[in-house]
C-alpha cells in the first residue's frame, strides 16, 4: 500500500466524489452541467501516489460512479486508465506544480472520459442529441475548477506523504 492509502482519511475521500455528483451544487454548474468530479479528484491523488494507487482508486471510483448511474454506460476503463497515465507523469517526470499544468490534465482527461461516454452512447444506439453540449461545458468547467481544487489536495497530499516522489 502506498503513503496516503495508508491514512484511513485520505482514502475516505474518495466518497466525496459520488456524494458531489449527487448533490450536484448549482453554482458550480455551466448550462446545468457540473464538473467531472472524478477528474478533479483522481488527477491528484494519482499525481501524489503513483500508476498504481492511481489506477486502482481509479477502478473503486468507477465503480461508484457506475452504480449511481445504471445503465450500459460506464467510466471504470477510462478512470483507470487516466488514473495510471497521471500515475506515471508524477513518478517519471517532473513534479507537476503549474496550475495550468493541472488544468490543461484535467481538461483533457474530461475530454477523454466525456468522448468515452459519447462513444458508448453511439455503439449502444441511445439518444446523444445533448452529448457535445454536455462534453464542451463539462470540460471547460473542470479545466478551470481543476487548478484551483487540484493544487489544493496536491499540496495536500504531498505533505501527507512527504517520502512519496511527486
Amino acid at each position: 500500500m502506498s503513503g496516503l492509502a495508508r491514512q484511513r482519511w485520505t482514502l475516505a475521500t474518495v466518497l466525496l466524489v459520488p456524494l458531489l455528483v449527487l448533490a450536484a451544487p448549482a453554482p458550480l454548474r455551466l448550462a446545468g452541467v457540473p464538473p467531472s468530479w472524478a477528474v478533479l479528484w483522481l488527477l491528484p491523488w494519482a499525481l501524489a501516489d503513483g500508476p498504481l494507487s492511481g489506477a486502482l482508486l481509479g477502478a473503486v471510483l468507477g465503480l461508484l460512479l457506475d452504480s449511481l448511474h445504471p445503465g450500459p454506460l460506464t467510466q471504470l476503463p477510462v478512470l483507470v486508465l487516466m488514473g495510471w497515465w497521471w500515475g506515471r507523469l508524477g513518478r517519471r517526470g517532473a513534479p507537476i506544480e503549474r496550475s495550468f499544468s493541472l488544468g490543461l490534465l484535467a481538461l483533457l482527461g474530461t475530454a477523454l472520459l466525456g468522448a468515452s461516454l459519447a462513444l458508448q452512447q453511439l455503439l449502444w444506439g441511445l439518444s446523444s442529441a445533448a452529448t457535445v453540449h454536455t462534453l464542451l461545458a463539462q470540460t471547460l468547467l473542470t479545466g478551470l475548477l481543476a487548478p484551483m481544487l487540484c493544487s489544493l489536495q496536491l499540496l495536500l497530499w504531498r505533505q501527507l506523504a512527504p517520502g512519496l516522489r511527486s
